[in-house]
């Protein structure tokens, strides 16, 4: 709970419906201080939708979505920018912008029309880019980055809004396995450091596991499951959301849950 004594982010009921379709149908969970929140489940099942409408991108939203205990609807666009910050799937960064340009940027929710950064906003930015490791990225052009250093950097002018609760939509998304856990290691620091509550689109189920607190299995735009690792991530609920089999174990070395896909082969030894 928060200082107030509701959650960071409550959404109840929430039903959105575009382009002739029902994409997200009665959906409920919460998000609390200090809380890494999974969002899991196959392509086309709604994470990326629910991340936008709980953000207030997408509006039109049938059911409840509030923050820190009122209505979403109550925020002005400034005042959701404070609270939430977020780091999309795909970013167009094609402009000539440095680094530290980009993870200024940040600072706009809290800037009036027209006025210049003070060196308030330069300390935060500063520190941002800092707890990210992206200082001597910082008179980098963006288009020269990797996608694991652009990835910290696109967190780290999400910090420097400042934010309460923090979208992540596929943020290991073409990554390779060190920038992966480089990326979630990261997220679980800040959560732990600010008491940041985060709800991140996963597709991994492994790393998924891993970080998170709790999961939210999505399938067809609906929950199908909520919870911690171990209880949404069970053959049954993975065979209703990806029509696959599985077998689900903690790894020897490490203890951390591990997944293996079965395929008929493997069920005729």
């Amino acid at each position: 709970m928060s200082s107030n004594g509701y959650p960071l982010l409550l959404a109840q009921n929430v039903s959105y419906h575009r382009d002739g379709r029902d994409i997200l149908r009665h959906v409920t969970f919460s998000v609390g201080p200090g809380e890494l929140v999974g969002l899991i489940g196959p392509n086309g099942a709604g994470k990326s939708t629910l991340l936008r409408v709980i953000s207030g991108l997408w509006s039109g939203a049938q059911g409840t979505i509030a923050l820190l205990g009122q209505p979403l609807k109550r925020y002005s666009p400034r005042d959701v920018a404070r609270i939430i910050a977020q780091v999309p799937q795909i970013t167009a960064l094609d402009f000539p912008f440095t680094v530290q340009q980009i993870v200024l940027m940040g600072r706009n929710p809290h800037l009036n029309r027209f006025q210049l950064e003070t060196e308030q906003d330069r300390r935060i930015v500063h520190d941002a880019m800092r707890r990210t490791k992206t200082l001597d990225l910082e008179d980098r052009l963006i288009g020269t980055l990797s996608g694991g250093e652009r990835q910290r950097v696109l967190i780290a002018r999400a910090l420097a809004q400042e934010p309460r609760l923090l979208l992540l939509d596929e943020p290991t998304a073409n990554l390779d396995i060190r920038h992966q856990m480089d990326i979630l290691a990261l997220v679980r620091d800040l959560i732990e450091a600010d008491r940041l509550g985060v709800v991140a689109a996963v597709h991994d189920l492994e790393l998924a596991a891993r970080f998170c607190d709790r999961l939210v299995l999505m399938h067809q735009g609906t929950l199908l499951a909520e919870g911690s690792p171990n209880v949404v991530l069970t053959p049954d609920h993975l065979r209703a959301a990806y029509h696959v089999d599985t077998r689900l174990y903690a790894d020897p070395v490490t203890g951390y849950l591990r997944l293996a896909v079965l395929d008929e082969n493997t069920h005729q030894r």
